[in-house]
């Protein structure tokens, strides 16, 4: 589905996006003779239109890897929605560092970013752009336009379906705005076309939108376990619900654990299973050797059509350096600026020489300490995601450029591990249960089963991180426990080697400031 695909609907979007107000963005139609009316009598346009609102999760623009980009104003390898997203999530942690000096990266990681910090800038204009792509979808396939244009029941039918993973996408998009800035600006197939300055949402508001859309599609889109693979079907839904609904508390002041446990329990019986082997869920064939039995939705990737220098060629590129040998992950080269901090290391018994085949470190080389973050030799290097199958072959690009590893953005181990969580928090289930899930992660792990005394939310918060690790929901989680700011150190939080605590309004990213200064309905987030 995810094909290279040319932008005839680029005439519709750009109309629809002038509302995002960003100086950096300067979208133009392709083709000015291009209508709806014309366009949207094929019916796979629609599909083909569906199919770039997914591609958007793992590609830059319209051209692979580079050429013709859906935003500008920041190289498309580091504009990519899944590399800002994934650095928004690990960089900002305890889990990851980088190296290179590209502008105000490694802000991240120190904790000390502005409302100027262009990665964060374009994370914001990333999802508001993706928003914009599916407001307009929606607006081109109502079941009233759908008749005028004369489709046949079949196809409405088809299409009907369209809009509900439409607005799962949206749903999602807007989750992810709802965690990272929390009020931002807020716009729906609703409001008119063309250039206004939206309102502000505030943030539980969002959280009320947000959960409104994903109970509304719940019946609508295809059942669980059941649509092609890499599209979201009913149980992405209650994924989605899950995490909602177990951040809420962050969101809105109010918790929904008895929620979040019910929604976590429908993706489990949803007849998904684990994989057999850890190391399966992250290699080139994780789409067929077995691992897509665990994965709920991933963002899928292909050496050869969807080609990107962000999302995993820059997971997997850049996660090498010093004495690895990029052939055996199945790439060209190293880009030598990913490691991880002894914070992670830690995590595990014995650290890198733990039993638990979750620690996939290298360490030869390597310092597990970092005393200079420019050195790729200080820290160890991750070795977690790979462009090779479970046979040890290269993905499908000859030039071993561009990976055919999907990442999996929902899988079945965090519904195991929020589920527990979500019991331990009040939520209900049973202790057993809860015990069980994490026990069968644990023992998949080689790690040693624990006990019912074991079982802590302590203990939760730190099996997430092993299970979890570099799946970008690290800064998430440390929120919900109260350890990303005030109450947790690491190492070189705070651009110091011993790591310090940070303030507590960085638990939001700021609104950014190229957007305050055109739109004069918004507001900064507190502190910035």
């Amino acid at each position: 589905m995810l094909k290279t695909l040319k932008p005839f609907f680029i005439l519709f979007i750009s109309a629809g996006f002038f509302w995002a107000c960003e100086d950096d963005l300067d979208l133009q139609p392709e083709d000015n003779r291009l209508t709806a009316e014309t366009t949207f009598e094929d019916p796979e346009s629609y599909k083909q239109f569906l199919a770039k609102l997914y591609a958007g999760l793992a590609v830059s623009g319209q051209e692979g890897p580079a050429g013709d980009p859906d935003l500008i104003g920041l190289d498309e390898g580091f504009s990519q929605y899944l590399r800002l997203y994934w650095s928004m999530q690990e960089l900002t942690t305890d889990e990851a560092v980088i190296g290179w000096n590209d502008g105000t990266i490694q802000d991240l990681h120190g904790q000390n970013w502005t409302a100027g910090n262009e990665f964060i800038r374009t994370m914001y204009s990333r999802i508001m752009y993706q928003v914009a792509l599916t407001n307009e979808f929606l607006r081109q396939s109502t079941p009233e336009l759908l008749e005028s244009r004369g489709l046949a029941a079949e196809e409405r039918e088809n299409i009907a379906r369209y809009r509900a993973e439409a607005r799962f996408l949206r749903a999602l998009h807007y989750y992810h705005a709802l965690d990272l800035f929390g009020n931002v600006p807020f716009v729906t197939e609703e409001d008119p076309v063309g250039a206004f300055l939206p309102q502000q949402i505030q943030r539980p508001e969002l959280f009320d939108y947000v959960e409104s859309e994903l109970l509304a599609i719940e019946s609508e889109i295809v059942s669980a376990n059941s649509n092609e693979y890499g599209r979201a079907d009913q149980a992405a839904v209650w994924m989605l619900l899950s995490k909602l609904y177990l951040n809420a508390e962050v969101y809105t002041g109010e918790g929904h654990y008895t929620e979040a446990l019910d929604y976590s329990e429908r993706v489990i019986n949803a007849n998904y299973s684990l994989a057999d082997d850890y190391q399966k869920l992250f290699l080139a064939d994780n789409n067929s050797n077995g691992a897509q039995s665990e994965v709920i939705f991933p963002i899928t990737f292909d050496g050869q059509q969807t080609q990107s220098y962000g999302g995993m060629a820059f997971i997997i590129h850049a996660s090498i350096g010093g004495d690895m040998d990029p052939e055996a992950f199945g790439v060209s080269s190293g880009w030598a600026g990913l490691r991880t901090t002894s914070a992670l290391v830690d995590k595990f018994p014995d650290g890198a020489d733990s039993e638990d085949n979750r620690a996939l470190f290298f360490t030869e080389g390597q310092t597990k300490e970092i005393e200079d973050i420019s050195s790729f030799n200080d820290g160890y290097a991750i070795t977690k995601f790979k462009n090779v199958t479970v046979d040890g072959e290269q993905g499908s690009d000859d030039t071993g450029e561009f990976p055919d590893t999907d990442f999996p953005m929902f899988r079945l181990a965090d519904a195991y591990l929020m589920y527990a969580e979500a019991h331990l928090r009040g939520g209900g289930g049973s202790q057993a249960a809860a015990l069980g899930y994490v026990n069968e992660l644990r023992e998949r792990a080689d790690a040693g089963q624990i006990g019912s005394s074991d079982l802590n939310l302590d203990l939760i918060l730190s099996e997430r991180a092993r299970e979890l690790y570099w799946e970008a929901h690290r800064r998430t989680d440390l929120i919900r426990f109260n350890q990303f700011t005030e109450n947790g150190v690491w190492p070189w939080k705070g651009n110091v080697p011993q790591g310090t605590t940070t303030q507590s309004y960085r638990n939001l990213m700021p609104i950014p400031a190229s957007d305050l200064g055109v739109n004069t309905n918004l507001e900064q987030n507190p502190g910035y």
